[in-house]
């Protein structure tokens, strides 16, 4: 009888690799000549199992099992695609990885009223952006955008050595002007506030028109769907800043079959919630939504960080 393994847990990739970066750190305690002999041995490694993953695809073309769909899938899942864009054995190329991660950023920016165009990628591995819509008066569009569209390209490109977002041309006067969408996030820095992606737990049971209280990452959030589509956003009304933990997600009444409302538990203020929470009784209050992307079963959503003093 074969001895069962244990299956690792999705996130053991990332930590091995955190491992082996700091083993690789003490390693120099030992002087150059001991950095360079692990250094060498990571390598040797590397390229043996290298060299494994491109005769595995070379079997599974060979016996015509590497179609469109499997690629798709190899492609999409994140611990392979790492280790084949290492090797470079990545099935797409650097401006299809771009594009599939706009691609699927579009419906959360969306839902603050805005959109990308992808410019151009150059050799030099720099993309150019353009980012166009509005977000309705959102105070924290800049940062939210930002997060959702850079994160998106570094995971998908990590090779990508920077990102460039152009200014739009000023016929064009629903576009987030580039001063903008970066002054605010310069100002979070000096104060010394951020934000980072965290991973949250598996909400495909939330059901249409539900509102669940999160705690991520320490700080308090309500998640709702609207049809398949879920959303963040922090938990305090915008109007009498109780939790909402209780509200409900109805149907706007008149709207089309997409419009989402989400009804305060305690004061009954009503939220739009594709258009990043603005308050439909009041238009200059909103709620604060957070930058959620969903990758199959996996969600990530990009929560407020303060720098310990």
């Amino acid at each position: 009888m074969t001895a069962s393994r244990t299956e690792p847990a999705p996130a053991d990739w990332r930590e091995t690799g955190e491992r082996i970066e700091a083993l690789l750190d003490a390693s120099a305690a030992g002087g150059a000549v001991a950095r360079e002999r692990a250094e060498d041995l990571v390598r040797l490694v590397a390229d043996l199992y290298g060299s494994g993953l491109e005769r595995l695809l070379d079997l599974f073309h060979s016996h015509g099992h590497l179609d469109d769909e499997m690629l798709a899938a190899l492609a999409g899942d994140e611990m392979l695609a790492g280790l084949l864009l290492v090797h470079g054995l990545h099935p797409y190329d650097l401006q299809t990885r771009v594009e599939n991660a706009l691609a699927s950023v579009r419906p959360y920016l969306g839902s603050h009223g805005g959109d990308v165009e992808l410019l151009g990628v150059g050799d030099d591995g720099v993309v150019r952006l353009r980012l166009l819509g509005s977000c309705n008066g959102c105070a924290s569009s800049s940062v939210t955008l930002k997060l959702a569209v850079e994160g998106a390209i570094e995971s998908a490109a990590p090779e990508v050595s920077s990102i460039e977002v152009e200014s739009p041309v000023e016929k064009q006067g629903s576009a987030i002007p580039t001063a903008a969408l970066f002054s605010r996030i310069e100002a979070r820095a000096e104060a010394g506030a951020g934000a980072g992606w965290q991973q949250v737990g598996d909400l495909d049971a939330l059901a249409s028109g539900s509102v669940q209280r999160l705690t991520v990452g320490g700080t308090d959030l309500a998640v709702c769907r609207a049809g398949s589509d879920l959303f963040a956003f922090m938990d305090s009304c915008a109007r009498c800043a109780v939790s909402l933990a209780g509200a409900t997600v109805s149907r706007r009444l008149g709207g089309s079959a997409d419009a989402a409302v989400l009804t305060c538990p305690q004061c009954r203020a009503h939220f739009d919630v594709r258009r990043a929470g603005v308050c439909i009784d009041d238009a200059g209050l909103h709620l604060d939504p957070l930058p959620l992307l969903a990758d199959g079963g996996s969600v990530s959503i990009a929560v407020p960080t303060t720098a310990s003093a």
